[in-house]
C-alpha cells in the first residue's frame, strides 16, 4: 500500500522538483512504512519514497539521465534526509 507523502521530506521533494524540472504530472509517495525497521529507516517516517514525474525536459533522454536529472534536482536531500528513492520519470506522450 502507498500513501500520498506530506511530511517535510515530501514537500521539500515536491519543492525542488517543481522549480527544476516543471512537471506535467508529479506523484511524491512515502513508501517508508513498508521499510519500518530496516537498515535506513531513520524512525522519520520519511526515508523511503517513490516519484512519478513527468516532464518535457525528459524527452529524449535515456532512462539514467533522467535519473540523474531528478538526482541533481533533490540535491543534498538524497544524502541528508532520504535513504532510498525509486524513480519513474517519463517525457509527455510516453507510458
Amino acid at each position: 500500500m502507498t500513501h500520498p507523502a506530506t511530511g517535510p521530506a515530501a514537500a521539500d521533494i515536491t519543492a525542488r522538483l517543481t522549480a527544476a524540472l516543471a512537471p506535467t504530472k508529479l506523484d511524491v509517495i512515502n513508501d517508508s512504512a513498508k521499510h519500518r525497521g530496516h537498515m535506513g529507516d531513520d524512525g522519520s517516517g520519511e526515508s523511503h519514497f517513490t516519484v512519478v514525474i513527468e516532464s518535457a525536459a525528459f524527452a529524449g533522454k535515456s532512462r539514467l539521465e533522467r535519473q540523474r536529472m531528478v538526482n541533481r534536482a533533490l540535491g543534498d536531500i538524497m544524502v541528508e534526509r532520504v535513504h532510498a528513492l525509486a524513480i519513474r520519470a517519463t517525457a509527455p506522450g510516453e507510458s
